[in-house]
Protein backbone atom coordinates (compact mmCIF):
# COMPACT_ATOMS: atom_id res chain seq x y z
CA UNK A 1 0.00 0.00 0.00
CA UNK A 2 1.40 3.42 -0.98
CA UNK A 3 1.89 6.07 1.70
CA UNK A 4 1.30 9.72 0.88
CA UNK A 5 3.69 12.14 2.56
CA UNK A 6 3.53 15.90 2.92
CA UNK A 7 5.11 18.05 0.20
CA UNK A 8 8.62 19.43 0.86
CA UNK A 9 8.89 22.46 3.12
CA UNK A 10 11.02 25.47 2.16
CA UNK A 11 13.38 27.13 4.63
CA UNK A 12 14.06 30.85 4.53
CA UNK A 13 16.97 31.90 6.76
CA UNK A 14 16.80 35.39 8.23
CA UNK A 15 20.30 36.86 8.53
CA UNK A 16 19.40 40.12 10.30
CA UNK A 17 21.32 39.27 13.44
CA UNK A 18 24.58 38.65 11.64
CA UNK A 19 24.29 42.36 10.85
CA UNK A 20 23.40 43.05 14.50
CA UNK A 21 26.72 41.56 15.61
CA UNK A 22 28.60 43.48 12.90
CA UNK A 23 26.96 46.76 13.87
CA UNK A 24 27.90 46.32 17.54
CA UNK A 25 31.50 47.12 16.65
CA UNK A 26 31.19 48.75 13.25
CA UNK A 27 33.30 47.67 10.32
CA UNK A 28 32.44 44.79 8.02
CA UNK A 29 32.80 41.66 10.18
CA UNK A 30 31.02 39.32 10.32
CA UNK A 31 30.29 39.54 6.62
CA UNK A 32 26.59 39.36 5.80
CA UNK A 33 27.14 37.99 2.30
CA UNK A 34 29.34 35.18 3.57
CA UNK A 35 26.56 34.27 6.01
CA UNK A 36 24.00 34.20 3.19
CA UNK A 37 26.27 32.00 1.08
CA UNK A 38 26.82 29.58 3.99
CA UNK A 39 23.08 29.47 4.69
CA UNK A 40 22.31 28.49 1.12
CA UNK A 41 25.08 25.88 1.11
CA UNK A 42 23.62 24.41 4.32
CA UNK A 43 20.15 23.95 2.86
CA UNK A 44 18.35 27.30 2.95
CA UNK A 45 15.94 27.75 0.06
CA UNK A 46 16.06 31.53 0.35
CA UNK A 47 17.33 34.47 2.37
CA UNK A 48 15.19 36.81 4.46
CA UNK A 49 16.27 40.27 5.60
CA UNK A 50 14.35 43.03 7.41
CA UNK A 51 15.26 46.59 6.44
CA UNK A 52 13.94 48.55 9.39
CA UNK A 53 13.25 52.27 9.49
CA UNK A 54 16.10 52.82 11.98
CA UNK A 55 18.50 50.48 10.09
CA UNK A 56 19.40 48.76 13.35
CA UNK A 57 20.73 45.69 11.54
CA UNK A 58 20.29 45.45 7.75
CA UNK A 59 21.41 48.61 5.93
CA UNK A 60 20.71 49.89 2.43
CA UNK A 61 24.13 48.83 1.17
CA UNK A 62 23.49 45.33 2.54
CA UNK A 63 20.29 45.17 0.53
CA UNK A 64 22.17 46.08 -2.65
CA UNK A 65 24.62 43.22 -2.06
CA UNK A 66 21.94 40.71 -1.07
CA UNK A 67 19.91 41.43 -4.21
CA UNK A 68 23.03 40.88 -6.33
CA UNK A 69 23.94 37.64 -4.54
CA UNK A 70 20.51 36.06 -4.62
CA UNK A 71 20.13 36.82 -8.31
CA UNK A 72 23.52 35.29 -9.01
CA UNK A 73 22.81 32.07 -7.10
CA UNK A 74 19.14 32.02 -8.21
CA UNK A 75 17.68 31.95 -4.72
CA UNK A 76 14.83 34.22 -3.61
CA UNK A 77 15.39 37.24 -1.39
CA UNK A 78 12.48 37.92 0.96
CA UNK A 79 12.53 41.56 2.05
CA UNK A 80 10.68 42.19 5.31
CA UNK A 81 9.53 45.79 5.61
CA UNK A 82 7.02 48.14 7.16
CA UNK A 83 4.19 49.54 5.06
CA UNK A 84 5.63 53.02 4.50
CA UNK A 85 6.18 55.13 1.41
CA UNK A 86 9.95 54.95 1.94
CA UNK A 87 10.02 51.15 2.11
CA UNK A 88 7.66 50.69 -0.83
CA UNK A 89 9.95 52.93 -2.91
CA UNK A 90 13.02 50.94 -1.86
CA UNK A 91 11.34 47.64 -2.73
CA UNK A 92 10.23 48.93 -6.12
CA UNK A 93 13.78 50.10 -6.85
CA UNK A 94 15.43 46.80 -5.84
CA UNK A 95 12.72 44.39 -7.01
CA UNK A 96 13.32 41.50 -4.56
CA UNK A 97 11.62 38.20 -5.34
CA UNK A 98 9.36 38.52 -2.31
CA UNK A 99 8.22 41.20 0.13
CA UNK A 100 6.77 40.47 3.56
CA UNK A 101 4.86 43.36 5.14
CA UNK A 102 5.31 43.50 8.90
CA UNK A 103 4.30 45.84 11.74
CA UNK A 104 7.14 47.97 13.02
CA UNK A 105 7.62 50.18 16.07
CA UNK A 106 10.92 51.94 16.73
CA UNK A 107 10.97 51.01 20.43
CA UNK A 108 10.37 47.27 19.98
CA UNK A 109 13.25 44.78 20.25
CA UNK A 110 11.79 42.54 17.56
CA UNK A 111 8.57 42.34 15.57
CA UNK A 112 5.79 42.07 18.14
CA UNK A 113 2.51 40.60 16.97
CA UNK A 114 1.09 40.54 13.49
CA UNK A 115 0.13 43.25 11.03
CA UNK A 116 -3.42 44.57 11.52
CA UNK A 117 -4.56 44.07 7.92
CA UNK A 118 -8.23 44.15 8.91
CA UNK A 119 -7.89 47.53 10.64
CA UNK A 120 -5.49 49.12 8.15
CA UNK A 121 -6.95 47.74 4.94
CA UNK A 122 -7.20 51.10 3.16
CA UNK A 123 -3.46 51.78 3.07
CA UNK A 124 -2.14 48.20 3.04
CA UNK A 125 -4.13 47.23 -0.06
CA UNK A 126 -2.61 49.91 -2.35
CA UNK A 127 0.89 49.01 -1.14
CA UNK A 128 0.34 45.33 -1.93
CA UNK A 129 -0.98 46.22 -5.38
CA UNK A 130 2.05 48.40 -6.21
CA UNK A 131 4.60 45.90 -4.90
CA UNK A 132 3.04 43.07 -6.90
CA UNK A 133 2.05 44.84 -10.10
CA UNK A 134 4.89 47.38 -10.40
CA UNK A 135 7.62 45.54 -8.51
CA UNK A 136 6.81 41.99 -9.57
CA UNK A 137 7.10 40.78 -5.97
CA UNK A 138 5.28 37.93 -4.29
CA UNK A 139 3.71 39.84 -1.40
CA UNK A 140 3.04 38.32 1.98
CA UNK A 141 1.60 39.80 5.15
CA UNK A 142 2.84 38.77 8.59
CA UNK A 143 -0.29 38.18 10.68
CA UNK A 144 -1.58 36.55 13.82
CA UNK A 145 -3.51 33.31 13.41
CA UNK A 146 -6.80 35.17 13.49
CA UNK A 147 -9.71 34.46 11.11
CA UNK A 148 -10.44 38.15 10.51
CA UNK A 149 -6.81 38.86 9.63
CA UNK A 150 -6.66 35.90 7.26
CA UNK A 151 -9.82 37.03 5.46
CA UNK A 152 -8.59 40.63 5.30
CA UNK A 153 -5.27 39.49 3.84
CA UNK A 154 -7.05 37.76 0.98
CA UNK A 155 -9.28 40.77 0.43
CA UNK A 156 -6.22 43.07 0.36
CA UNK A 157 -4.72 41.10 -2.52
CA UNK A 158 -1.81 39.41 -0.74
CA UNK A 159 -0.49 36.26 -2.38
CA UNK A 160 0.87 34.85 0.90
CA UNK A 161 0.24 34.98 4.62
CA UNK A 162 3.02 34.34 7.10
CA UNK A 163 1.55 33.18 10.39
CA UNK A 164 3.17 34.58 13.55
CA UNK A 165 4.29 31.52 15.53
CA UNK A 166 5.85 33.45 18.44
CA UNK A 167 3.09 32.91 21.00
CA UNK A 168 3.01 29.18 20.33
CA UNK A 169 6.80 28.82 20.48
CA UNK A 170 6.97 30.78 23.74
CA UNK A 171 4.20 28.68 25.30
CA UNK A 172 5.91 25.43 24.26
CA UNK A 173 9.26 26.61 25.61
CA UNK A 174 7.66 27.58 28.94
CA UNK A 175 5.68 24.32 29.22
CA UNK A 176 2.41 26.27 29.18
CA UNK A 177 -0.91 24.48 28.79
CA UNK A 178 -1.76 27.10 26.14
CA UNK A 179 0.64 25.53 23.64
CA UNK A 180 -1.86 23.00 22.29
CA UNK A 181 -4.58 25.61 21.84
CA UNK A 182 -2.19 27.98 20.08
CA UNK A 183 -1.01 25.23 17.73
CA UNK A 184 -4.62 24.42 16.90
CA UNK A 185 -5.15 28.10 16.10
CA UNK A 186 -2.19 28.09 13.71
CA UNK A 187 -3.54 24.98 12.03
CA UNK A 188 -7.02 26.48 11.65
CA UNK A 189 -5.62 29.70 10.20
CA UNK A 190 -3.48 27.75 7.74
CA UNK A 191 -6.51 25.74 6.57
CA UNK A 192 -8.54 28.93 6.17
CA UNK A 193 -5.79 30.73 4.26
CA UNK A 194 -5.21 27.83 1.89
CA UNK A 195 -8.96 27.60 1.20
CA UNK A 196 -8.88 31.30 0.21
CA UNK A 197 -6.09 30.61 -2.28
CA UNK A 198 -3.28 32.04 -0.17
CA UNK A 199 0.14 30.42 0.14
CA UNK A 200 0.92 29.81 3.81
CA UNK A 201 4.24 30.51 5.52
CA UNK A 202 5.10 30.58 9.23
CA UNK A 203 7.79 32.09 11.38
CA UNK A 204 8.96 33.82 14.58
CA UNK A 205 10.53 32.13 17.59
CA UNK A 206 10.90 28.70 15.99
CA UNK A 207 13.64 26.49 17.44
CA UNK A 208 14.55 22.80 17.32
CA UNK A 209 11.77 21.87 19.74
CA UNK A 210 8.96 23.81 18.07
CA UNK A 211 9.83 23.27 14.42
CA UNK A 212 8.36 19.77 14.06
CA UNK A 213 4.78 20.57 15.18
CA UNK A 214 4.72 23.62 12.88
CA UNK A 215 6.27 21.68 9.99
CA UNK A 216 3.55 19.05 10.35
CA UNK A 217 0.82 21.54 9.45
CA UNK A 218 0.12 20.38 5.88
CA UNK A 219 -0.86 23.78 4.47
CA UNK A 220 2.39 25.46 5.52
CA UNK A 221 4.90 25.49 2.66
CA UNK A 222 7.68 27.72 4.04
CA UNK A 223 9.26 28.53 7.39
CA UNK A 224 11.31 31.67 8.02
CA UNK A 225 13.76 31.27 10.89
CA UNK A 226 16.52 33.62 11.98
CA UNK A 227 17.35 34.59 15.56
CA UNK A 228 17.55 31.05 16.92
CA UNK A 229 19.80 29.86 14.09
CA UNK A 230 22.21 32.77 14.41
CA UNK A 231 22.37 32.22 18.17
CA UNK A 232 22.92 28.47 17.80
CA UNK A 233 25.66 29.17 15.24
CA UNK A 234 27.77 30.73 18.02
CA UNK A 235 28.13 27.23 19.50
CA UNK A 236 28.08 24.88 16.50
CA UNK A 237 28.61 27.02 13.41
CA UNK A 238 26.08 28.36 10.95
CA UNK A 239 26.13 25.40 8.55
CA UNK A 240 25.63 22.88 11.37
CA UNK A 241 22.81 24.93 12.94
CA UNK A 242 20.94 25.28 9.66
CA UNK A 243 21.67 21.70 8.64
CA UNK A 244 20.05 20.35 11.79
CA UNK A 245 16.98 22.55 11.29
CA UNK A 246 16.75 21.41 7.68
CA UNK A 247 16.86 17.74 8.74
CA UNK A 248 14.13 18.24 11.36
CA UNK A 249 11.90 19.91 8.78
CA UNK A 250 12.54 17.19 6.21
CA UNK A 251 11.89 14.41 8.74
CA UNK A 252 8.58 15.99 9.74
CA UNK A 253 7.48 16.27 6.11
CA UNK A 254 8.41 12.64 5.48
CA UNK A 255 5.77 11.53 8.00
CA UNK A 256 2.65 9.96 6.45
CA UNK A 257 0.08 12.63 5.58
CA UNK A 258 -3.00 12.60 7.75
CA UNK A 259 -1.18 11.88 11.02
CA UNK A 260 -2.15 14.16 13.92
CA UNK A 261 -0.49 17.60 13.82
CA UNK A 262 1.29 17.98 17.15
CA UNK A 263 -1.65 16.47 18.98
CA UNK A 264 -4.35 17.87 16.70
CA UNK A 265 -6.58 15.03 15.62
Amino acid sequence: MSVTTLPPLRLGVNIDHVATVRNARGGSAPDLIRAAELAIAAGADGITAHLREDRRHIRDADLDRLVALTRTVERPLNLEMAVTDEMVAIALAHRPHAVCLVPERREERTTEGGLDVAGQHNWITPAIRRLHEEGGARVSVFIAADPDQVSASADAGAQVVELHTGAYCDALREGSSDAGRLLEGLHAAAVQAAALGLEVHAGHGIDYDSVTPVALIPEVVELNIGHFLIGEAIFVGLEAAIGRMRRLMDTARAAPAGEPVGGIG
